[in-house]
């Protein structure tokens, strides 16, 4: 489809429910008449993508200085195409040679829409790029209210909702790397009312990008809002060169008419169709030493926890930090980081024996790396001080003894490739990497970039680091990536297309763990996040495997310090996990219960005609019936209590899929830390 200016039908974008609809003013100007349901009439209209200089007075999309110095631009309708579900139009500035695409690409079983903006021009030299938003959608009138998700390390995804009122509210990060430490790339907007779980209209909004981002909400003196999101432009005027394409990230849209239930299961399947490696393919459980051992620890060691692992049947063993440095061993965080040779004190067979060892006892095997980051104590640094983000004439800022790469240097990014590849190469057995990154940028210079070009730091660093992930997929197919940022610092849209899973949070305490997990599920599939079971909070191996099982089961744990009896609940856990991992992580997913709302919180996979239920209690919690929600009202279920602290089934009861929707699943009484685990199959 092509449309030029004197087109009068409208420009729809649509999916299955949703709708984005696009017009042109008589004089040319790209307009927006509605965005949320196909079913709503869009009759105010609003600039779809204003920019600032020539007349628009509030937040603008796009902010740039043309080659003359002049400040302000003008875009007017060119052409609208499209290809499949994917829409471009097509934008150009009367008197310059500047031209700007805005893209939309429609998930219609999902109600998802990506879009985004690639930039370019013609000029006599460089572009200022000052503001550059991936979208401008305006909401119209009404009561708004937004929900971020904030915290930091080992607090993270915390709800917090408001009402918006007049004027700019913006969430943001200025972090660069590790970015998404104090509050997560997405939110929800509600519009009507509070957020609702099973009614009303919401929207979800998540920006693909690893580095600094910027969400900004307008509403005018009329009470109109719209979203401005993108790179955030603090510190980062980009100075575009003639004939160079500058694309923005993706901003991801979902929708829902029916609350914030039917938005994440439709955000669940659209990510692991399309922002997931092995969406649609059950993930191992694992057992990684890093709560059991820290830095202290050798290949004996090692080997007698991979012996564990086999006897209580789990997967995959993930050797964490502390494996490497010779001159500089790395027997705690001060040293030894960017020096990536096997620590021969400890290892003195190298990684190859430990993946034959794994092997041998039927185990995957994987390691932790953290390449994008060097320590001033090691020898890469001795070799290349230049290498690293820093600013001239101050002292080195140090978080967790450690500085960043700068892998705008081509040399750099060879390097961090590099050192993947080449332990990969060396060591076949490797199927699995944890890739972490332990700190954010607080000194943000280049010694590679020039004088005029400090502020692309923070884009070209992100885009260096998607050229690495990139070419380590290719070359590495078949191994997995764990995407690890000291817990929760990046975990966007677009990282997850190079990995299988995130780390959510360092925060394994499962009293804790039930906010964290809850936040992520308006998100992220349970596929994709790692639960790990540790000692954290002193809590029974019950309640710790009931709470970790609700995603990708995992254990750090010293199992040869684990009592017998604890020792054989982990065992059946274990067990029963496997036989309902398939539901968990391929299924859908229903909240029932807010850990924010009450002692007893709770939520439920369905899988066809089988249904798993979690419920957990963070306080006394009286006997009461639950509702559940998804499954086949049609059908009688068979319900199943799995108790691992019970070597014993209790008899499974027999209720109707309606009886179970409308009078609910009676739940005993729970004390404080307390949790109940069923299974559900239909006939």
């Amino acid at each position: 489809m092509n449309t030029t200016c004197r087109d009068v039908q409208p420009i729809l974008i649509e999916t299955a429910h949703a709708a984005l609809r696009m017009i042109v003013s008589d004089d040319g100007r790209l307009l927006q008449s509605g965005f949320g349901s196909k079913l709503a009439d869009g009759d105010e209209t609003y600039l779809a993508y204003p920019c600032a200089g020539d007349g628009w007075v509030d937040e603008p999309a796009l902010k740039i200085t043309h080659a003359d110095g002049n400040g302000s631009t003008d875009l007017r309708f060119v052409r609208a195409s499209s290809v499949g579900t994917q829409t471009k139009i097509e934008l150009k500035d009367p008197q310059y040679p500047l031209f700007v695409d805005l893209f939309f690409q429609a998930h219609p079983d999902q109600d998802v829409i990506e879009m985004w903006t690639e930039l370019r021009h013609a000029e006599e030299g460089s572009v200022t790029l000052e503001q550059f938003a991936s979208s401008a959608p305006a909401f119209g009138k009404g009561d708004f209210y937004l929900t971020q998700f904030h915290g930091d390390w080992a607090n993270e995804a915390n709800l917090s909702e408001e009402k918006l009122s007049y004027g700019v509210k913006t969430l943001d990060s200025k972090l660069g790397v590790r970015a998404h430490q104090f509050r997560a790339p997405w939110f929800l907007l509600s519009k009507g009312g509070p957020a609702k779980e099973d009614a009303g209209e919401v929207f979800g909004g998540s920006l693909a990008w690893s580095g600094s981002f910027a969400f900004a909400f307008d509403m005018d003196p009329h009470g109109q809002l719209r979203s401005l999101c993108g790179i955030n432009s603090y510190g980062s005027k980009y100075r575009l060169k003639p004939n160079l394409v500058f694309k923005t990230p993706r901003m991801v849209w979902g929708w829902s008419g029916c609350g914030t239930g039917t938005l994440s299961r439709n955000l669940h399947r659209w990510v692991r169709d399309h922002a997931l490696r092995g969406g649609d393919v059950e993930q191992p459980v694992l057992l990684n030493n890093w709560e059991a051992t820290y830095f202290d620890f050798d290949e004996a060691k090692i080997v007698s926890l991979m012996d564990g692992a086999q006897d209580l049947g789990l997967e995959l063993f993930l050797l964490d930090d502390g494996w490497f440095g010779c001159k500089y061993p790395r027997n705690d965080d001060s040293q030894g980081l960017g020096d990536w040779t096997p620590d021969p004190r400890k290892l003195p067979h190298g990684l190859e024996a430990l993946g034959h060892a794994a092997c041998n006892r039927g185990l995957r095997f994987g390691i932790w790396l953290e390449p994008e980051m060097v320590s001033p104590r090691s020898e890469l640094f001795e070799k290349h001080p230049d290498w690293v983000i820093r600013q001239p004439c101050r002292a080195l800022d140090l978080q967790r003894n450690q500085l960043i790469l700068d892998l705008t240097r081509p040399e750099v990014r060879e390097f961090v490739f590099g050192v993947a590849d080449r332990i990969l190469g060396e060591n076949p057995g490797i199927s699995f990497i944890k890739w972490d990154c332990n700190r954010y940028v607080t000194q943000p210079g280049s010694t590679y970039l020039g004088q005029h070009a400090q502020t692309h730091l923070w884009i070209d660093y992100v885009q260096g680091l998607y050229d690495v992930f990139q070419r380590l997929v290719e070359k590495h197919p078949k191994v997995e990536i764990m995407m690890c940022s000291g817990g929760g610092g990046r975990v966007d849209y677009e990282a997850t297309k190079y990995s299988q899973v995130v780390w959510p949070s360092d925060m394994t305490n499962p009293a804790h763990r039930i906010f964290i997990q809850w936040g992520y599920s308006f998100f992220f599939p349970a596929i994709a996040t790692a639960n790990h079971v540790t000692l954290a909070g002193g809590h029974s191996m019950k309640f710790a495997f009931d709470v970790a099982m609700s995603g990708r089961l995992g254990m750090d744990v010293d199992l040869e310090k684990l009592p017998p009896a604890e020792r054989q609940i982990a065992k059946r856990a274990v067990a029963l996990y496997k036989g309902i991992r398939d539901v968990v992580q391929l299924g859908e997913q229903y909240r029932l219960e807010s850990p924010y709302e009450g002692s007893r919180s709770s939520l439920v996979y369905t899988k066809g005609n089988r249904a798993v239920l979690f419920v957990y209690s963070l306080g006394e919690a009286g006997a009461a019936t639950l509702k559940l929600k998804g499954i086949d009202p049609a059908l009688t279920y068979r319900v199943h209590e799995l108790d691992a602290s019970s070597a014993n089934s209790p008899e499974p009861r027999t209720l109707s899929g309606q009886a179970l929707l409308t009078d609910g699943l009676p739940i005993p009484a729970l004390s404080k830390f307390g949790s109940a685990l069923y299974e559900l199959d239909g006939v």
